[in-house]
């Protein structure tokens, strides 16, 4: 990766079967991290190839996936629990098979909602399943994947865990950081951390205020999470440096305006989930000039 700033922890390599507190003081040189949030999900439609690709060709350094789970058991990349949304049509994702999901047109809702962005080849877009989705992108690529609605999906996590292994994308032959897994469970991320300890995770917090926290939760947190992700509208200075002081990083979401994005970094936050990586890397490019 040939960049003016890749990401300095993809070049460290995280010794595994860490603690959670040691393995997030090996991975606290991540800075600047741009995570393309359900890819370029500004310029084209949410959790689909060409969204993804253009997250890369922006300069993402990670691609954010969300995971639903069909009947049949087959991981696909949706924010919602319902196809509502984004196809036109009605249903909850646990009641429909692969084969009825893939029959269903996922981007021409974006044409629809954004005309000025609409091109001809979003039409009929399909939702892609994880396996796809590592096929594809996963031997060049680092991925920020959610467990979404886990309670409704008893088995999602072994079934992402097996997938990650299957395609040699976590294990002591990979880089720190290389996957890295969040959740607003934290039944979830602990149960992900019982199956394999050495996954960095991400407790997501559903802050919608000034954000604080205190001791005792930061140290529940590092029985096993590396750090935290939550809404940047309740980011604050004060809350941003007891997160940082304590060792854990911090992911602020979802970021879409340079003055919000460079407040942020001057904050202190790790990075940033982003619709429009584009943006994130030319404010991380000025912030580098300034220097």
């Amino acid at each position: 990766m040939n960049r003016w700033l890749g990401t300095i922890a993809l070049v460290i390599f995280l010794p595994w079967n860490l603690s959670p507190q040691a393995a997030s003081s090996s991975i606290n040189g991540m800075e600047d991290i741009n995570i393309s949030h359900r890819g370029a999900s500004g310029h084209a439609p949410e959790h689909t190839f060409p969204s993804y690709e253009l997250g890369k060709a922006m300069n993402g350094d990670y691609i954010e996936i969300d995971l639903q789970m069909t009947r049949d058991g087959e991981l696909i990349a949706l924010h919602d629990e319902t196809i509502d949304r984004i196809t036109g049509k009605t249903g909850l994702v646990k009641n429909l098979t692969l084969e009825e999901i893939k029959g269903l047109d996922a981007g021409s809702w974006f044409n629809e909602a954004f005309p000025d962005k609409a091109k001809t080849e979003f039409k009929g877009l399909k939702i892609p399943t994880l396996r796809e989705i590592l096929e594809k992108f996963g031997s060049d690529s680092k991925f920020f994947i959610e467990t979404k609605s886990p309670d409704v999906y008893p088995e999602m996590e072994q079934k992402l865990i097996d997938l990650l292994n299957e395609y040699q994308l976590i294990g002591a032959e990979n880089k720190a950081g290389n996957v890295i897994i969040q959740s607003f469970s934290s039944a979830s991320l602990r149960k992900i951390h019982a199956i394999d300890e050495s996954i960095p995770l991400i407790q997501l917090l559903s802050y919608y205020a000034p954000a604080t926290i205190t001791d005792s939760e930061i140290g529940n947190l590092q029985e096993y999470a590396v750090g935290v992700g939550m809404h940047y509208t309740a980011a604050n200075p004060a809350y941003i440096k007891k997160i940082s002081d304590s060792g854990l990083l911090i992911f602020p979401y979802t970021v879409n305006e340079k003055e919000d994005m460079e407040m942020l970094l001057d904050w202190g936050v790790n990075g940033m989930f982003t619709n429009y990586p584009d943006r994130l890397y030319e404010v991380y490019r000025e912030k580098i000039k300034k220097r």
